[in-house]
Order: C-alpha cells, then structure tokens, then sequence
C-alpha cells in the first residue's frame, strides 16, 4: 500500500538512530574500563541480532522499545568489559594440575665424555663364554696352584697349554682366525718358556718369562703398527676386570641351565678321582719302585701351604679368564693414528743432521787413527789404564746408540714431504747417519773386547754387549725400511728383541762366563774364585775342568745353594739336574782354604758397574 510505505521508511530510520547513539556511547565506556575498540565494536555488533530477533513474525508484541533497549545495552556494557579485563589480566588464578615429578638427574654429577682414542679402540662385545673356555680357565687355575709354588722349569709350559686353549676356543667363538704374524707370536712365546726348563740362571729366566707373556699378548690382540706393538704387551693387564664379568655371566648362564648338563661332569670327576686315589695308594704299597715315581710326580699339598696355594689359584684364574677375553674382544691398538709433525724446510731440517754425521765422522777417524797406531799411545798419552779406557767409553758408545734411534724417530716425524727430492734427502742423510752409528757401536764392543781381554768376564758385560748389539740390529732394519719401506719394521723390532732375549737365554750368561775365565785361567793363570761364588747351576760343567783345589774353591757356593732343598721335577731345570749329576759324582771338598786363590785386580775395582 503506497500511503503506509513512508511510515514504514520512518520507522526503519527511527530504529537505526537509536543503534548508532548505542554504538557511538558504548566506544567510551568501553575505553574508560579499559576494553579495547574490538571489545566495543563486538558489544555492537550484538545489537543487529536482537534487532533480527524482534522483526521475526511473533515476536513483535515482545520487542522492547527504543528507549529501553538503549538502557539495558547500556548496563551490560560494564560487566562485560571488566570480564574481558579479569580475563586478560595476568594475576588471575589460572587453572592448575598436579605438580610435575622432579628432576633429580639435573643435579647429578655430568660424566665427561671419553676420549675419542679410548672410544676408537674399545672392543666389540665379546661372544658368550663357551663351556670349553671355562673348563680351560678352571685346569688353569688348578695347575697354577699345585705346580707354580716351587720355582720356575717345566710347569710354566705345563700351566700354559690349558690356558692357550682357553684362549683358542673363545676365539673360534668370536669368529677370529689366526694369522701368520699371530703363529710367529705364538711360537716365540712358547719357544721363550723353555728357557726355565733349560737355564738355571735368574736374569735370563726373568727376561725370558716377561718377553713370553708380552709375545702372548701381541698374539691375541694381533698388533701391526707401532701403538700396537708398544701398547699391544699390556693389554691383558686392561682386561682382567671385564674378562671376570665375563667370566661370571658365562657361570650364571650355566648354572641356570637344567641339571642333566653339568651333573654328569661332576660324577665322572668324583669317580675319577675316587678311581686314581684308591688304586694308586694299592699300587704304591705294592712296588717301592712306583710308590717313589708316584711320589715324585705327585704336587706335595700341605696345610700351611693354603694361603699361598689360593693366591696362585686366584692368579692363575684371573690371567687365563684375561687371555681367553681378550682373544674374544681384543684392544684395537691399531686404531690409534699417529699423525706426522709439521714438515719442516728442507735447510731447517737437513743442517743440524749434517753437522751430527761431521761429528760422528771426526770421531771414528780419530778410532782408526787409534786403531792403526796401538793403544799403548794412546795409554801414554792419556795416562789411562785399559780398564778406565774401556769404561770410559763404553757407556757413553752405548748412550750414543740409543739416543740415535731417538733422534732418527724425531727426524722422520717432521722430515719434508714434498715429493721426490725431498725423500732422496731423507734417505740420504738418515743413512749415512745409521751407517755412522753402527760404526761406533762397534768402537764399544772393541773397548768391551779389552776390558774383557784384562780382567775377564762377568754377567754384566756379556748384558750389555747383548743390548749393544741388539740396538745394531734394529738400525739395520731402520736401514732396510729406509730403502724398501717400513710397514713391517715394527713387528720386526719386536720380533728381533724377542730374538735376542731367546738366544741370550739359550746361551746363558753364567755359562758363558765360566767358560771363559776359565780359558783365561789356562792361559794366564788368572781367576776370580770369589766372583763364582754368585753364578747359578749353569756354571758347573764349566768350573768342574778346574784343577783341584782350585775346583773345589769355585764350586762351593754354587755346592751350598744346590743342597738348600731338592726341588720337585717340574720345577727343576736341566741345568740343575746336570749340576746335581756331576756334584754327586765328584763331590765339593769343603776342608780345602780358598785363602790366596784367585786374582782381583785394583783396577777392576770390585765390579764396579762394568
């Protein structure tokens, strides 16, 4: 209808002023209570919807007025800004759960990491114990108690072997196979514990007890470079605590084990003990000839023994556990990289080396000089005897040797790199200086030849003169790398001292020292009866070609120390054997007076280092 259309325009317009007169008073209140111009704009925006609500059929009768709605929007703007401000306000109440569990690792003490060497060479997990291994560890454990108590011979190699197989089965279980270099290792350490069962003599027994063990434990852990074979010999000393968890585990997984495994082990070994005891005590009371092989083979155990008898137990238990582990999971002392020094200028490095071989030069000359023209010259000229000539020069020769093979590892550490010209340089000057050295290492055993000439021979001088041509050997293998190359010089080293150590103790210092005295003796009349009194069994084949009652007066002490107590076979040597025989036969006259025999000259000076 046309007449009622501008009512309905007017009343639209009179709705709409009322809204904006809302909008526009609502902005300030919601400023002033710190709502912010969304707030606001939001308390508007809720207006059009009532205003939709009311113009819906039926809804009419129920519309507020103007005036009124104006009123009520007006009163809820308060309250719903300071809800909006409760709810922004950072001091209230949030709502919360139940407090977190503390931290305590925080406050722990942090584990530093380990080096990243240490991490480099730490072994693989070893493969699980084998019932073999065990069994070996055990007999090993065993025999080091009965046998090991007397002394050293036979019974070292005798403890071996168990132990060696120990070792063999945990490294077929670990999957490693042995290698030519770990046969030579092997073989060498084996070929080094006959020494006991051959020599008398202390020093050549304990060298070559140490060089054995060391060769075993290059054998296991299978060592080619240079940190392998220096630190390669002290691995088994690293092992002894892991090789004992080890150890342990491998029992415990055994023992959870059903009965039926172990238990009939256990019986076979009652009734074999049982079988041996009854019958052998029947045999021995039935042949006085059995009862004295039974009792000579037979460990005697006594109670006063116990203590002692445990801690080999407990040593031999915890080498062979420490063997077998490490054939399992060696060391990887190869791992370690050595990194060459800083290359030097080929002026800075080549100068001081040349001066040191001009040195070295000058003083051989003056040697041939000294050599072609007889050393009473020189005596007269010096005014030395030949025993302070020959000590004077000795020890400083063979510090001369060691401090070369020092100077010639440092030289190669930061020698120039820089192609053929440089290597050329290396080798030439290096070789010239080796070839100088062997030179003078043989000036010193011409000094030790006369010392030895004057005043004879003793243990000290044939160790020394060993060493000094052991250090001659290992730089002319220095020589050899230097022209073929030397990936191999480190394991010859070590095989060569291991060598050495073999034929010092095969050869035996005591005996060569009786020998040779003795000779001299044929010839001069000289001897030292009183210097014999310290040598070992070894010596007696020698001494005893002595004429009485010389012989007797070089016997006597070696006599007294042979009837202190009879060892049992296996920890008896041949040597000892031999000397007992040949006392037996021809037996020490001890009435004779030693008084005025024997030479000792005022210029040995009592074996004064030399």
């Amino acid at each position: 209808m046309p007449a009622e259309e501008p009512d309905d325009r007017r009343t639209a317009g009179s709705e709409q002023e009322p809204r904006d007169l809302v909008a526009q008073s609502a902005a300030p209140k919601a400023e002033a209570a710190g709502v912010g111009p969304k707030s606001a704009a939001a308390a508007s925006a809720s207006e059009p919807a009532a205003a939709a609500t009311a113009a819906k059929p039926g809804a009419a009768s129920v519309a507020p007025k103007p005036e009124a709605a104006s009123a009520a929007s007006e009163a809820a703007l308060p309250r719903a800004a300071a809800r909006a401000s409760a709810a922004s306000s950072p001091y209230r109440k949030q709502p919360q759960g139940p407090p977190p569990a503390p931290d305590w690792q925080q406050w722990q003490p942090q584990r530093p990491e380990p080096p990243a060497w240490l991490t480099a060479i730490s072994p693989a997990a070893p493969a699980r114990i084998r019932v073999a291994t065990l069994w070996s560890v055990l007999a090993t454990a065993l025999l080091s108690a009965l046998l090991l108590g007397e002394g050293a011979g036979l019974n070292l190699l005798i403890v071996t072997v168990p132990a060696a197989l120990g070792a063999y089965f945990a490294a077929q279980a670990a999957g490693r196979r042995p290698r030519p270099w770990t046969l030579v290792w092997a073989l060498g350490g084996v070929a080094l514990l006959v020494v006991p069962a051959l020599s008398d003599a202390g020093l050549p027994t304990f060298l070559a007890i140490t060089t054995a063990m060391a060769l075993g434990s290059l054998a296991l852990h299978g060592a080619r470079t240079w940190p392998g074979v220096v630190f390669g010999p002290f691995g088994l000393l690293g092992s002894i605590g892991t090789a004992m968890a080890w150890g342990l585990r491998g029992l415990r997984e055994r023992a959870g084990q059903s009965p039926r495994h172990w238990l009939p082990v256990i019986r076979a070994l009652v009734v074999a003990v049982v079988l041996l005891v009854v019958f052998g005590s029947l045999f021995a009371g039935a042949d006085a000839a059995f009862a004295d092989l039974l009792g000579g083979l037979t460990p005697e155990v006594s109670v006063e023994d116990g203590p002692w008898r445990f801690l080999l137990f407990g040593v031999g238990l915890l080498g062979a556990l420490a063997a077998a582990h490490t054939a399992a999971a060696p060391l990887r002392w190869d791992r370690i990289t050595v990194r060459p020094g800083k290359a030097r200028a080929r002026m800075e490095w080549a100068l001081p080396l040349i001066v040191l071989n001009l040195l070295f030069a000058a003083f051989i000359a003056v040697q041939l000089a000294v050599l072609f023209g007889g050393y009473r010259k020189v005596f007269e000229q010096t005014g030395l005897t030949r025993s302070e000539y020959a000590r004077q020069g000795f020890w400083q020769l063979l510090w001369v040797t060691v401090l070369v093979l020092l100077v010639i590892g440092l030289a190669r550490r930061w020698a120039p790199r820089d192609g053929a010209r440089d290597l050329a340089l290396v080798r030439t000057v290096l070789g010239v200086l080796c070839a100088l050295t062997l030179v003078v290492t043989a000036s010193a055993l011409r000094r030790m030849d006369l010392y030895v000439e004057a005043y004879g021979l003793t243990r000290l001088r044939v160790t020394v003169a060993a060493m000094e041509l052991w250090l001659a050997l290992v730089i002319v293998l220095i020589l050899v790398a230097g022209a073929v190359g030397g990936r191999w010089l480190p394991r010859a080293v070590a095989a060569s001292a291991a060598a050495a150590v073999l034929v010092y103790g095969l050869l035996s210092p005591d005996t060569l020292v009786a020998e040779q005295n003795v000779q001299r003796y044929e010839r001069t009349e000289k001897i030292d009866v009183e210097y014999f009194q310290e040598l070992s069994a070894d010596a007696v084949p020698a001494l005893d070609r002595l004429p009485e009652p010389l012989r007797s007066c070089a016997l006597t002490g070696i006599d007294r120390n042979l009837s202190e107590g009879d060892q049992p076979w296996y920890a008896t040597s041949l040597a000892e054997r031999r000397a007992r025989d040949i006392l037996a036969e021809r037996p020490v006259d001890h009435s004779v007076i030693c008084a005025g025999w024997g030479y000792l000259d005022s210029d040995l000076g009592g074996f004064d280092g030399l």
